[in-house]
């Protein structure tokens, strides 16, 4: 690991909307830990969500927040979830160094039957369909992407699949949202999200170490053999122990990451490396929107004016750009 290591005593802890990696070497896990304040806020508050899909998009955030701090080149990390729930889309990215931002799409009148009908778990928000990882490298690099199927169940245990069948890497992750209700200064109410994560990965030096029986194929996958593997002793008490994590302790502004993460692992020697930080910043810019709208046929430049203007908002960040049809009559 290229971070330098420091010791717990002598920690400066990293706070919200900064991601901890950390390692156990008596158990030869690797990780990242993060918890989300204002950066998380800023992008829910902005669209004004319901909670179920503010909660279901705050887990992803988290998720790629873990993941994408960990690119070790300049480039994009993006997890986007399709389905056939009242949430259609979700779509969360982080760009390096550290930059996020994130939306949702969802069906009013099917997500308020859903809530009526007390069906608010991912499973049921989402319903079928799939979860991709896309890394984007950009300078002509071709982009990589992994697909999981929505199968019912959480992003969490989906994540854990993905790195299995893509990376044949053991990893647990936990992720947890909360909603906190305080008062400001002048003593008025005031709304705030919240959320963690911690995501821990199987790396001894051995490879032979990391295997796992054979995820299942369903009815009629008779096979028997790699069911039957063992897993390691170590990542099997690193698992139970990430497991053992509640939403309250992820979330908690009085429970810093790193107390957190000494909790679960001091018996092993927990190490702590140097924080990142991830900002609620998008990419979207007026010279970008430009670009796009110059590609518009002269129909389409026409088709897309509304009181002699037109005017495009960034599904992201909510800005609004406005142009002169003029701008583009070359085109």
């Amino acid at each position: 690991m290229a971070e330098a290591a420091v010791e717990f005593s002598d920690l400066t802890l990293a706070g919200d909307d900064r991601v901890v990696p950390f390692q156990v070497e008596g158990l030869d896990v690797r990780g990242r830990a993060v918890q989300l304040g204002p950066m998380l806020n800023a992008i829910l508050g902005r669209h004004d969500y319901p909670a179920p899909v503010a909660r279901l998009l705050a887990e992803a955030v988290v998720l790629t927040a873990l993941i994408g701090t960990s690119l070790k080149f300049e480039g994009r990390f993006t997890v986007q979830t399709k389905g056939d729930g009242p949430v259609d889309l979700l779509v969360a990215d982080f760009t390096s160094p550290e930059s996020m931002r994130a939306y949702a799409r969802f069906d009013e009148d099917a997500l308020a039957a859903s809530v009526k009908a007390g069906k608010i778990s991912p499973p049921d928000l989402l319903g079928e369909g799939v979860l991709a990882f896309t890394i984007d490298q950009g300078h002509g690099m071709q982009p990589y992407q992994g697909i999981v199927p929505l199968d019912g169940s959480s992003l969490e245990e989906i994540a854990g699949v993905y790195f299995r069948q893509s990376e044949q890497i053991p990893t647990k992750v936990r992720l947890g949202v909360a909603e906190l209700f305080d008062r400001d200064e002048d003593g008025k109410p005031r709304h705030n999200w919240r959320a963690g994560g911690v995501l821990a990965q199987f790396l001894p030096q051995a490879p032979e170490r990391m295997r796992q029986p054979d995820l299942h194929g369903g009815d009629g996958d008779e096979r028997d053999g790699d069911f039957a593997l063992t897993e390691d002793d170590a990542w099997s008490e690193a698992r139970m122990l990430v497991e053992t994590v509640d939403t309250d302790e992820l979330t908690d502004p009085q429970v810093a990451i790193e107390r957190l993460l000494f909790r679960l692992f001091h018996e092993r020697g927990v190490r702590i490396y140097e924080p990142q930080e991830v900002a609620d910043r998008c990419s979207c810019s007026r010279e970008k929107i430009k670009g796009v709208l110059e590609g518009f046929t002269a129909e389409e430049i026409e088709a897309s004016q509304e009181d002699g203007a037109i005017s495009v908002t960034c599904e992201f960040c909510s800005t609004t750009y406005r142009y002169d049809p003029s701008e583009f009559e070359a085109a």
